[in-house]
């Protein structure tokens, strides 16, 4: 039995599929399969395929009549067969270590349930400056107290290049159906079990962003779709983090923010006001200025404000006063 179940699922994958599965079968780490899964492609990316498993028998054609990756990720774990499973894009090329790097950590951790890795960011479209800027947080940390952190700010473990233990899936299921991104969800779910997950301090994965990519196509990825699987899964962590849950202040009055915020209430969630730089900024509710935010221990703050460098802003601006994050205030954008 092969030790890794590397899935990788396909659709119109003609220009980069070779590459993708090249790059696989030229690891260190012997000791796996591939499985390549077809989502309904009507270009030749079925027939490269078919040619890489008559080639090699380390590598398993599997077809998924249901269209979307959710599915054919479902399709390959349901066939899979190895102790470790090992994630894929089939426009990214893994680098020759990544198997046995990700391996021996698993072995040596037996409390990390899932490790991923930092990636390469490479480019072939205009107007990626939102990418590049998601790449440079992504490989900004990779602790485990740092992914449960910074959970419900982006997906904290760049997709395809986790690898996790084959028990997670038989005791938490895999991608679940419906209009949010799927991995996304996942790792929210594992984390919100208690999976300990962590990364890998150097790229394993070169990660491709072509302007076919499901995250820039499929409105699963949009910035809606995130914060409504985030609303959820922030509910189940504020139940047993948040002192005065379900009471929480969101920073940011802003009309796009207080959209957001009103998923949080949909939830079961009370905002009791909002915190901007423009004291009254909606009448909706109290709305304080941010120098008027009172001592720790008398509120709980959830930053949702989106705007490029406010992050950075708002947590210098808490832990001025005293804040802890993670005890006193956690972002969720």
């Amino acid at each position: 039995m092969p030790e890794v179940s590397v899935i990788l699922p396909f659709f119109n994958a003609e220009n980069t599929l070779a590459d993708a599965v090249e790059s696989m079968l030229h690891q260190t780490f012997t000791s796996f399969e591939i499985l390549l899964v077809n989502n309904n492609s009507t270009d030749k990316s079925f027939s490269i395929a078919q040619e890489f498993a008559r080639k090699d028998s380390r590598i398993r054609l599997l077809d998924e009549p249901k269209q979307g990756v959710d599915h054919a990720m479902n399709c390959g774990l349901e066939n899979s067969r190895g102790r470790f499973i090992a994630r894929m894009d089939a426009d990214d090329i893994s680098y020759p270590e990544r198997l046995e790097k990700q391996v021996r950590y698993l072995e040596k951790n037996p409390e990390t349930g899932l490790v991923g890795s930092f990636v390469k960011y490479v480019s072939h479209s205009n107007g990626t400056g939102g990418f590049e800027r998601f790449v440079r947080w992504a490989n900004s940390f990779h602790s485990s107290e740092e992914i449960e952190m910074y959970r419900f700010m982006e997906i904290p473990v760049v997709n395809p290049t986790i690898m996790f233990r084959r028990e997670l899936f038989e005791k938490l299921g895999g991608c679940r159906q419906g209009d949010f991104p799927e991995d996304y969800e996942m790792q929210l779910r594992y984390l919100d079990a208690g999976v300990k997950m962590t990364k890998l301090q150097e790229p394993l994965l070169e990660w491709h962003d072509y302007s076919t990519r499901l995250t820039r196509t499929d409105e699963r990825y949009a910035t809606e779709a995130f914060f409504r699987v985030k609303a959820t899964y922030f509910r189940k962590w504020s139940e047993q983090n948040n002192p005065f849950h379900p009471e929480i202040w969101v920073w940011g009055a802003g009309r796009k923010t207080r959209q957001r915020a009103n998923l949080l209430e949909k939830e079961g969630l009370k905002i009791q006001g909002f915190i901007d730089i423009v004291k009254g900024k909606t009448t909706k509710k109290t709305t304080l200025h941010f120098t008027e935010i009172p001592a720790p221990k008398d509120m709980f703050i959830v930053p949702m404000v989106m705007k490029y460098g406010a992050r950075e802003l708002i947590r210098k601006s808490l832990l001025e006063r005293h804040y802890s994050e993670g005890k006193d205030f956690i972002f969720l954008a």
